[in-house]
């Protein structure tokens, strides 16, 4: 090896060595008070803790749909539900509400909190004193967190798809008074809006389709809560691309020390 190109890659070595066990911890430090900021937009599950209810107003004008709920935590605990639809060449008014028994589960919001508590504890296994020996060790590390991110902001960005037929048949659908067999309604999260949605099946000409109607309003903490995923998946993403540039030089990320006692779980 020349002169020079072994100055070069000892300049590499001690680079990837420091990125190993100075940044490397370093932006773990940095993601855990992020996601720390993130677990506090949550509404709390802590059953010993009261989450304030919030009330929202979602409506079309003209006024087609009309909901006014009240929220706590992952949970509508009240509607009143009031939309029209068109029967027979004629528009009917229908009026109900969620029962006080049976409160409506956004569960988009419970899921991407479990996953955003997953990250945290994959970050907080970490001690900070540990020494990674390889880049595998850090990007085994990085992917499982980047994975529980993308799932925890994509549970409440993309909502689930379900059918009428799966609409109809949930444990959510306990309204007062019952709707027609025709017609259900639906509460999810997309993105940081909260979204009321009234479906109406119909047989045209011997084929069954629907009708969607829906209203909507902003939820202000959930828009913080995804930008502050969405910070996360980015500061993560960048640490993982420097590691995996290192990887194109085996001698070097190959080093020649103990392998760490570091435990990594899948």
């Amino acid at each position: 090896m020349a002169e020079g190109d072994k100055l070069e890659h000892q300049c590499l070595q001690k680079e990837f060595e420091w990125v190993l066990n100075e940044e490397v911890h370093s932006i773990l430090h940095q993601l855990n008070i992020i996601l720390n900021e993130c677990v506090r937009r949550f509404p709390s599950w802590d059953s010993d803790v009261q989450v304030k209810q919030e009330k929202f107003v979602l409506s079309t004008s003209p006024d087609q749909l009309k909901s006014i709920v009240s929220i706590s935590g992952d949970t509508i605990l009240q509607a009143d539900i009031q939309f029209k639809v068109q029967r027979h060449q004629q528009q009917i008014m229908y009026r109900t509400n969620i029962r006080h028994d049976c409160p409506w589960k956004l569960h988009q919001v419970q899921d991407a909190g479990n996953h955003l508590r997953q990250a945290i504890l994959q970050i907080e296994k970490i001690d900070k004193e540990t020494i990674f020996n390889s880049s595998e060790e850090v990007l085994h590390i990085l992917r499982n967190l980047l994975g529980c991110l993308q799932r925890g902001r994509t549970s409440l960005i993309v909502p689930r798809k379900r059918t009428i037929d799966d609409l109809i048949k949930s444990r959510n659908m306990c309204l007062t008074p019952n709707l027609p067999e025709d017609l259900a309604i639906s509460f999810y999260i997309q993105s940081h809006k909260l979204i009321f949605a009234v479906y109406q099946l119909s047989n045209s000409h011997g084929a069954m389709k629907y009708d969607t109607y829906q209203a909507e309003c902003t939820v202000p903490w959930l828009n913080e809560v995804l930008v502050l995923f969405t910070v996360a998946l980015q500061l993560a993403q960048q640490l993982k691309d420097k590691i995996c540039v290192f990887t194109q030089y085996r001698d070097i990320t190959q080093l020649s020390r103990p392998v760490s006692s570091i435990a990594i779980q899948s």
